[in-house]
């Protein structure tokens, strides 16, 4: 008696923690799947593909926070680009990204090229510019060269999972190179006495995050496939004629 008692406390109990959890008003900030309206390419997407898919929409979406916040604290850097303000040059970085067409003085360098010439101390063009590209460049080179993934698509995990590390020494180098004078290279974190801001540090982390799980997930993707072949083969699995 006491058993079933104290089973019927528990199942209340995790009800109404999942009710709870189902009342709970979302983060107006979230970016659910649902976000995305319904399409025709959805139809030739696996499960996986889905996941992968809405991974680097997500990257690619902090990404453009960074770019906005390193504009916003760094101002001097979209006006050598000549923009007539933030929002036009974050505009120009998203289309530069999105036609993979490199900033200028940038043309025949890719990926971790930029990304290396971005956090060199001598470099003199729009920085924020060209280490957003870099990063998204990296990112989308890791993945075979596509931002939206289908059935017939293979990707590799290892370059996935070089991907985030690349992420990872670029935030170190972003926090922790000067130029010549001994200044940042651009300011983004901030620990001070009047203010903390690591609201950077938290998008760096965020990317990273979903960059190693959809490395992960490739390779259990890969090894589950070896699995059910194998199981199939156990349990003499005839497939339909008819």
């Amino acid at each position: 008696m006491a058993t079933r008692r104290a089973a019927a406390c528990a199942f209340g109990l995790a009800f109404s923690l999942i009710a709870g959890g189902c009342s709970t008003p979302q983060d107006p900030d979230w970016k659910g799947a649902n976000q995305e309206p319904m399409s025709g390419d959805q139809l030739i997407q696996t499960d996986f593909n889905r996941t992968v898919t809405l991974a680097m929409r997500d990257n690619l979406a902090s990404l453009y926070t960074l770019l906005d916040k390193l504009y916003r604290r760094n101002p001097n850097e979209w006006r050598k680009a000549g923009h007539a303000s933030r929002e036009a040059a974050v505009a120009d970085v998203r289309a530069l990204i999105e036609a993979r067409r490199p900033p200028k003085g940038l043309a025949g360098f890719h990926d971790i090229q930029i990304l290396s010439m971005a956090l060199d101390p001598d470099y003199q063009d729009d920085r924020v510019a060209a280490f957003i590209y870099g990063l998204a460049d990296t990112l989308i080179t890791a993945h075979g060269g596509k931002t939206r993934f289908y059935v017939l698509d293979v990707l590799d995990g290892q370059h996935v999972y070089n991907a985030a590390r690349n992420v990872e020494a670029a935030a170190w180098l972003l926090a922790s190179r000067r130029t010549a004078s001994g200044a940042p290279l651009l300011l983004a974190n901030e620990m001070s006495a009047t203010a903390t801001n690591l609201s950077f540090e938290r998008e760096f982390g965020a990317i990273i995050g979903r960059l190693d799980l959809v490395a992960n997930l490739l390779g259990e993707n890969m090894r589950r496939v070896g699995i059910n072949y194998a199981q199939g083969l156990l349990l003499f699995n005839f497939l339909p004629v008819r």
